[in-house]
C-alpha cells in the first residue's frame, strides 16, 4: 500500500504566510478566506485554527513521489494535491509493468476525509493506492508449457471455412 497521510507539526516550514489581522483588529486570522464562526464545542473558527495551519502531509511509501518530506497544504488544496500526488503512484505502476513484462490488473485510489478536532471543518487527511501487477516470466518452465498447452488449445479455434 501506498499513499500519502496527513502528519500534524507544530511549526510550518512555508513561514508565516497566511497570516492576517481581522477587520477589528482582535485577532490574528490565520487561514485567511476560512470561516470566523466557531461552531458550538469548539475551540475555534477554521478562520483561527491552529491545527489545520499547521497540518502536514507526507509520503511514507518507498517509492520517488512528491511529499517525501513534510509539506503543508491549505486545507481547500489539500483534495487536488492528494489525488494528484496519488496518481503519481498510479502512473507508477503502470512504467514498472511496462518495462518489467509485466500487466497492471487493477489500481485503486481511496481519498480519506477527517474532521479537525479543533475547528470542526471536514479535510481530506490523506490517500491510498492500492496497485496489482502481474509479471510475466517466460524462462519460467512452468510458463513455456502453460503457453504450449494454450497455443494446442486455441489452434484452429477461428476457422475461415468460407474463403
Amino acid at each position: 500500500m501506498m499513499g500519502i497521510n496527513s502528519i500534524s507539526g507544530t511549526s510550518n516550514i512555508y513561514g508565516i504566510k497566511g497570516y492576517g489581522q481581522d477587520e477589528s483588529g482582535s485577532g490574528a486570522i490565520l487561514n485567511s478566506g476560512e470561516s470566523q464562526v466557531k461552531s458550538p464545542g469548539r475551540k475555534s473558527s477554521p478562520a483561527e485554527c491552529e491545527t489545520c495551519k499547521d497540518r502536514k502531509y507526507q509520503d511514507g511509501s518507498d517509492e520517488m513521489v512528491s511529499f517525501k518530506s513534510a509539506a503543508h497544504i491549505s486545507p481547500g488544496a489539500a483534495a487536488s494535491a492528494v489525488r494528484s500526488h496519488e496518481q503519481e503512484h498510479v502512473s507508477n505502476a503502470y512504467k514498472d509493468a511496462a518495462q518489467n513484462n509485466g500487466k497492471v490488473i487493477s489500481a485503486n485510489v481511496s481519498i480519506h476525509t477527517s474532521v479537525c478536532p479543533e475547528c470542526g471543518r471536514s479535510y481530506v487527511s490523506g490517500g491510498t493506492t492500492s496497485t496489482q501487477i502481474k509479471y510475466f516470466n517466460e524462462e519460467n518452465p512452468y510458463q513455456q508449457d502453460l503457453k504450449s498447452t494454450d497455443a494446442m488449445k486455441y489452434r484452429g479455434m477461428n476457422v475461415n471455412l468460407a474463403g
